[in-house]
């Protein structure tokens, strides 16, 4: 398979890279919550299961076409979940099957073309004002499809909202 993305890009200066660890999600599910309430603690239980949070963010043309590649080249092992299209922005869902039908190993959350969507507006990151171009977000462990949605709507995944709706 072509060399990872995220390490590929990860030191980048025309890239954004997050990558969060299994230790921080542990610490992130003990802070504040209530474990009494039903939809916290599965919260609790979905973040525990999670072992890897990457993701790349871009302006740049040629690493937005770099990442698209990888992508493409990624999905003969992955299944796609779902896809949105809407004011030029592509939003793509894919998973590789976990446990069980409601379990994933994986998640791969693609956009493309936000700029078109934002109307030419940047984004301030790390103080810098930055037009997006293309996110791609990988989430690995024991993840429960059906708190998935919960999840990007927390983390504010763009296309997150559409899907509750699919799942």
């Amino acid at each position: 398979m072509a060399q990872d993305v995220f390490d590929k890009y990860s030191d980048n200066s025309d890239v954004t890279y997050v990558s969060i660890k299994p230790k921080m999600f542990q610490m992130i599910a003990k802070m504040g919550i209530n474990v009494d309430e039903p939809e916290a603690k599965a919260y609790m239980d979905m973040v525990k299961s999670i072992t890897s949070f990457k993701t790349l963010v871009t302006d740049n043309t040629a690493i937005s076409a770099d990442i698209t590649k990888w992508v493409k080249s990624r999905v003969g092992s992955l299944e796609e979940l779902m896809q949105v299209k809407d004011e030029g922005t592509e939003v793509k869902f894919y998973v590789k099957e976990g446990k069980d039908s409601d379990h994933v190993k994986e998640l791969l959350i693609f956009v493309n073309g936000i700029d078109k969507a934002m109307k030419g507006q940047g984004v301030e990151i790390n103080g810098e004002v930055r037009k997006i171009q293309t996110v791609v977000v990988s989430l690995t462990g024991d993840i429960d499809l059906n708190e998935i949605s919960k999840l990007t709507e927390k983390m504010n995944i763009p296309g997150g909202e559409h899907l509750e709706k699919k799942i």
